[in-house]
């Protein structure tokens, strides 16, 4: 049985214009339909209205300016890596890909994880994937998810190539991410990172190890992404 689940008026109205912005209906420097537009053009409330303008400019999407309005402010060249709204919805669908090097399988966890894991955790096992990011086909990041496996069936059968994992987990099991942690340091490549990423052995790669909070208690995404800055730099809002 498929869950369903409903999307709240905000976050539908985010996603539509996040879209038409990545997309390029609108671009740098455009102006977005007033408030009372997108109301009316959207069947939504003005609180419904300004809670997604607002997060389109935390994401970094938009800015906002009063007497103005909201005004696009969209740079492909940074890439929303470090923001809770996740790499898909940040850099887009269009320009993004992804490549399974690791179909989900769930697996116990690592004696030296990155990160303390509570017994709970440690008991569920881990649901453990491995993805290839490319934008505009070039390799930007080399991603390995770890996730507790707590109530969230046949997440193992799910398609995840080229689709967003955040979406997923809000649309299927109507989890959110909430913010979280992130070490971040320079590292040499090592052989096999320079082969995902197109460099050479031993060329400084950027590696973060993140645990993400979800809105179910207890529950938390771990991950460990090296990055390709070669080309595109990286930026985010927690």
């Amino acid at each position: 049985m498929v869950l369903s689940v409903k999307i709240p008026q905000h976050k539908r109205l985010y996603e539509i214009l996040r879209r038409h912005i990545v997309e390029g209906t609108y671009g740098e420097g455009d102006l977005l339909p007033s408030e009372n537009e997108l109301c009316r053009l959207h069947g939504v409330t003005r609180p419904t209205v300004r809670q997604a303008l607002g997060n389109l400019a935390n994401d970094g999407y938009i800015s906002r300016h009063q007497g103005k309005g909201s005004i696009v402010h969209y740079r492909l060249r940074e890439i929303g890596i470090l923001s809770v709204a996740g790499t898909t919805s940040a850099v887009g669908d269009r320009n993004l890909k992804t490549r399974m090097i690791i179909k989900p399988v769930i697996v116990p966890w690592g004696d030296d994880f990155m990160f303390p894991l509570s017994d709970l955790e440690k008991e569920s096992g881990c649901i453990n994937m491995e993805r290839l990011r490319l934008l505009d086909d070039s390799p930007i990041f080399y991603d390995i998810s770890y996730i507790a496996n707590i109530n969230l069936p046949r997440i193992t059968s799910r398609k995840f190539e080229n689709r967003s994992l955040f979406r997923i987990l809000r649309e299927y099991y109507q989890i959110e991410i909430k913010g979280g942690e992130q070490r971040i340091k320079a590292i040499p490549a090592s052989l096999k990172i320079s082969r995902y990423l197109q460099l050479r052995a031993g060329e400084p790669v950027l590696h973060l190890e993140r645990k993400m909070e979800t809105s179910n208690p207890g529950l938390f995404l771990y991950s460990s992404i090296f990055c390709n800055t070669k080309k595109y730099s990286i930026f985010g809002r927690f």
